[in-house]
């Protein structure tokens, strides 16, 4: 499959790995940290508003979004007004998916990580390196699972949220969207939407401003 990357900083470096460890070819990178869109080394670069122009030379390509904040991600989508089967969905050789799962599209899953029986991830979705969703999860579009990180059974993620390195969210739990679980936290009761939670137990030390993201 050929892909369109969206993105050009660090978490577009990890991507890339993950694409390299599959069959699928990179055609192009766009970051508005390009000022024009321009053909080197057997890929096209320039800015994110390139995206129709790359499509029309390479028609039968997919996009990945490789920007690591959620709500940039989200808004990226919404600005590209492109159907969602124009996003692929990429998987490293070494996660291990249960036949099971069901994988939304414009996913990254990166190395390490496990996605258990009838766990549901959703579009838009970071799983990465290493991180565990557990059976009957259910992890909405535009959330990050960062590396290490461990939801156990039954946990509910809304749209959004981010939770942080070495994170465990303890079974049956629902964690509402858009908020942040800080790395190493312990989250032992239902988060609200739209603040930020750390320590063990998970504790909130701050609102968010509610935002139409």
């Amino acid at each position: 499959m050929k892909l369109v990357l969206i993105g050009a900083g660090g978490h577009s470096k990890a991507v890339r790995d993950v694409i390299h460890s599959t069959e699928h070819t990179i055609v192009a990178c766009l970051d508005d940290c390009y000022k024009e869109l321009y053909f080197k080394n057997n890929m096209y670069f320039g800015p994110i508003s390139a995206v129709k122009a790359v499509l029309l030379i390479h028609p039968d390509a997919k996009l990945v979004i490789a920007l690591e904040d959620n709500g940039v991600r989200k808004n990226i989508m919404r600005k590209l007004m492109l159907s969602s089967n124009s996003y692929a969905t990429i998987i490293h050789q070494q996660a291990v998916i249960s036949s099971s799962a069901k994988i939304g599209q414009g996913t990254v899953i990166m190395p390490g990580a496990v996605i258990n029986a009838d766990a549901i991830v959703g579009d838009h979705v970071i799983i990465n390196t290493r991180a565990v969703v557990e059976h009957d999860n259910v992890v909405e579009d535009f959330a990050h699972i960062s590396p290490g990180a461990v939801l156990a059974g039954g946990v509910g993620i809304k749209q959004g949220v981010h939770i942080g390195a070495n994170a465990t969210v303890l079974p049956n739990i629902l964690v509402g969207e858009w908020t942040t679980v800080g790395a190493g936290a312990v989250v032992v009761t239902n988060m609200p939407s739209y603040v930020t939670a750390v320590g063990v137990p998970a504790t909130v030390i701050k609102t968010k401003m509610v935002r139409d993201i």
